[in-house]
Formats: C-alpha cells, sequence, structure tokens
C-alpha cells in the first residue's frame, strides 16, 4: 500500500514562493509517475504538474515560468517549488502517484495567496 503525505502549505503574500512537498512511502516511487493537482473552492480540481519516472514534465499553462516540479528518488519525495504566487494560485494541493492501473493521493495541503 502508498501512502503520500504533502507538507508546506501556508499563507503567503501575492509574489512570495512556497515549497511543496510530497512524501511517499512504498518501494515503487522511483518507477512512478508523479503529479501535483490543486482544488480551489467551487472550482475542478485541475492539473498543476507531472513528473515522469524519467524526469520528464508538464505543467499548466497557468503555472508555466513560476512553478518548478521535481524529485528525488533516493528520498522518494516529490516537490512543487512556486515562486510569484498569485491570488488565484490559492487551493488545496494534492499530489497523486499512478503505478500502472492504480492512482494513490495524498490528502491535500492548504495554500493561501494573500493579495
Amino acid at each position: 500500500q502508498v501512502q503520500l503525505v504533502e507538507s508546506g502549505g501556508g499563507l503567503v503574500q501575492a509574489g512570495g514562493s512556497l515549497r511543496l512537498s510530497c512524501a511517499a512511502s512504498g518501494s515503487i516511487f522511483s518507477i512512478s509517475a508523479m503529479a501535483w493537482y490543486r482544488q480551489a473552492p467551487g472550482n475542478r480540481r485541475e492539473l498543476v504538474a507531472i513528473i515522469s519516472s524519467g524526469g520528464s514534465k508538464i505543467y499548466a499553462d497557468s503555472v508555466k515560468g513560476r512553478f518548478t516540479i521535481s524529485r528525488d528518488n533516493a528520498k522518494n519525495t516529490m516537490y512543487l517549488q512556486m515562486n510569484s504566487l498569485k491570488p488565484e494560485d490559492t487551493a488545496v494541493y494534492c499530489c497523486k502517484l499512478s503505478a500502472g492501473q492504480f492512482d494513490y493521493w495524498g490528502q491535500g495541503t492548504q495554500v493561501t495567496v494573500s493579495s
């Protein structure tokens, strides 16, 4: 069973930065694709960024140039460096691990950006 635990969320002023972490249990992290999603109140969940097991990255247009996804397979941890934050980035951020036909989700961490 895979468990994912996010951390690093909080309250920040517009223009500030935060670094989110997603720590995974189990032995399949290094061979799994990982992703960050976010959901704001009243909105649908949206994909923020994906990183493959080989390190290829894809970003949502809304975060390109501001957010950076990365992973450390030795630590079973994925990161999301968020710079130049905007109020519209306010949401609960969740990480997902995809292994074959299975997806595993973390519980989420709140990011609030004040104007």
